[in-house]
């Protein structure tokens, strides 16, 4: 299968057009974990950035967001890590990436785990090992990396926010922890 060419820009939707689709569709993202391996492979560290919520909170936070039309799933994972990381975090991503879970997040908390108030979003989360020089950008304000023990405690999972302490957990529980 080829990657389809679009126009840049003609894959965004206005404001008024992204809210229609979130009242009537779900909408497809990834959540990314980067990680930091040894030469043996084993994850060393765990990637979390500080942001600060729509609601003014700041909290811990994977990278994530949508896939957008006619962007493969790769590209969208390629694109939201430099995003939020910058140019040189070098991922390594494999030919063809796995996600580790599929997330539900739902407007009305309590369906699952996960909680976005503005949609239905439906989330394929991955593990990535990043080897370059990251550093937060856009909206970020830091970039922590972890040790598994430390990701493993339940109050930095409450610092996460509409779910992804439980993707943290499920991260480590795939990464041997």
């Amino acid at each position: 299968m080829t990657d389809v060419v679009t126009e840049a820009g003609s894959q965004w939707l206005s404001r008024e057009d992204l809210e229609q689709a979130r009242e009537r569709l779900p909408i497809l993202y990834v959540d990314a974990l980067p990680v930091r391996v040894d030469e043996s492979g084993t994850v060393t560290s765990f990637g979390l950035l500080l942001r600060v919520t729509g609601h003014g909170e700041i909290s811990r936070a994977l990278v994530t967001g949508r896939v957008l039309y006619a962007e493969r799933v790769r590209t969208a994972l390629l694109r939201h890590l430099e995003k939020d990381l910058g140019p040189l975090a070098l991922p390594k991503l494999p030919a063809a990436p796995q996600p580790f879970t599929v997330a539900e997040y739902f407007p009305v908390p309590g369906v699952t785990p996960f909680h976005d108030p503005r949609q239905h979003a439906v989330s394929l989360a991955f593990v990535v090992p990043v080897e370059g020089d990251c550093h937060p950008q856009q909206d970020a304000l830091e970039l922590t990396w972890v040790t598994p023990e430390e990701a493993a405690d339940p109050h930095l999972q409450a610092e996460m926010v509409g779910g992804q302490g439980t993707l943290l957990r499920q991260a480590l529980a795939v990464c041997g922890f």
